[in-house]
């Protein structure tokens, strides 16, 4: 059985992007129950054990042959060198869309375990529930805890999720091309400055990638609960959102990589989740992308104030999703192809908000949570692009994380950025105010 992907499913196609799940554990892991569970979570999702088709002109899901299905793949290793491997192993074109990994560290009581999903079938927010629902598999057992449902091989019959642009509420035409209209001659008038590769520029870091050639590398920055929480409550008493004053480090950050003083055009990408917006809301459980992007450019020169761009960033998105653009944005998105400053900007901020981890038997604990977006098409040639910054925080601790390609922009440049943004978010929370004690009356 095939499912035709809808024009905004197709444009993750060519992209070859993907969701990199990952989590670090300590204990004793039951292969066979792992096993299990991730079997339970790809036969209750046919779009996770099926493959991308050619269908006319466009492209649709197959189900694969049993054979072919994905299954968890299991073997001994480094953590840190098999996390590397697993960022940079693609999920080609006409093979599984899914995959699963359990490395154990010498010694069999340090894991890591990876969940790859492609980003044809699935986002941020439907990637960490799946990597949560496999986890509540292997709970349930190993703890003989009832397990949960999951409906049959439906390989006759599979229940297909709809696309999210069929989920849309209705629209005239005329209205939709006036966007598109405004948005086009919008990029025109405020065309945004991308930040320069510094990769090509190094000679040792050249003689490391080859001619051209490089990998995908992450850098991470980690925030503790307390000044998470003072994030946060810098964020409350400024009126501003967590993801504002993240924009806002990443933007001034962006700037001090151009030269002079005066303002330039920056732009900040902020992806828009759908699912709490349609009627009725979509589970994040439903596996298919459902996001859409929100695009603005700002002046920022070098003595911009980050809590005036934290402002502005708010206010902007706010506006853009109250008066319903978000829904015009997801019906324009065919048309990036033939523009693609639609989404071109000088930073990229995702943010996954507060999120849970996996819930796991008591012999076995989570170290640490990680995701991550990766793709397989880079740019050397191109001498700049965006900066792109995943922002999640599992079990209220922050993190982001900064992937890129390292013959674009090399490790200590990304390092750098990384402490840069760290410093303006640390900034941002030293300057909360605490909240004054306050007792019942009487």
């Amino acid at each position: 059985m095939h499912r035709a992907l809808c024009p905004v499913e197709t444009l993750y196609v060519g992209q070859r992007s993907r969701a990199v799940l990952s989590c670090t554990l300590r204990g004793r892991v039951d292969i066979e129950a792992l096993t299990a569970a991730f079997r339970a979570v790809t036969q209750a999702n046919p779009t996770l054990r099926s493959r991308i088709v050619a269908d006319g002109t466009g492209h649709a899901l197959a189900l694969l042959d049993e054979a072919e299905r994905p299954r968890l793949e299991t073997r001994a290793g480094e953590l840190a060198e098999a996390y590397a491997t697993e960022l940079n192993r693609p999920l080609p074109v006409g093979g599984p869309l899914s995959r699963a990994v359990l490395v154990s560290a010498p010694g069999g009581t340090d894991h890591l375990f990876v969940l790859v999903v492609d980003h044809t079938v699935t986002d941020g927010h439907s990637s960490i529930t799946l990597h949560n629902t496999l986890w509540d598999h292997y709970r349930s057992l190993v703890t003989d805890e009832h397990p949960q449902s999951v409906r049959p091989d439906e390989a006759d019959a599979p229940d297909w999720p709809e696309p999210v642009s069929t989920l849309l509420p209705p629209a005239d035409e005329a209205d939709t091309a006036a966007y598109l209209d405004a948005r086009v001659t919008q990029t025109k008038r405020h065309p945004v400055e991308l930040v320069p590769y510094d990769a090509a520029h190094t000679p040792d870091q050249a003689t490391a990638a080859g001619a051209g050639e490089g990998h995908i590398d992450v850098c991470r920055l980690t925030l503790d609960t307390e000044h998470t929480t003072r994030l946060r409550e810098r964020a409350r008493q400024a009126g501003v959102s967590v993801h504002a004053l993240i924009a806002a480090a990443l933007l001034s950050t962006a700037r001090r990589r151009f030269e002079g003083e005066g303002p330039r055009t920056l732009g900040c990408l902020s992806p828009v989740d759908l699912r709490s917006r349609l009627t009725p809301p979509l589970p994040a459980s439903v596996m298919v992308p459902a996001v859409t992007t929100h695009l603005q450019t700002l002046q920022v020169a070098a003595n911009s104030d980050p809590l005036d761009l934290a402002r502005t960033v708010h206010a902007r998105v706010s506006d853009f999703i109250s008066g319903g653009s978000h829904f015009h944005e997801m019906r324009i998105t065919p048309e990036i192809p033939r523009n693609p400053a639609l989404q071109l900007a000088t930073v990229i901020v995702t943010n996954m908000g507060v999120v849970p981890g996996p819930r796991l038997p008591g012999d076995l604990r989570v170290v640490d949570v990680r995701l991550v977006p990766a793709r397989e098409h880079y740019f050397p040639q191109a001498g700049r692009s965006p900066v792109m910054a995943c922002v999640v925080s599992f079990e209220g601790r922050l993190a982001i994380e900064f992937p890129h390609y390292t013959a674009c922009f090399s490790p200590s440049f990304m390092r750098a950025f990384r402490d840069e943004v760290l410093d303006g978010l640390l900034a941002f929370a030293s300057a909360a105010r605490r909240e004054p004690a306050t007792a019942d009356a009487g």
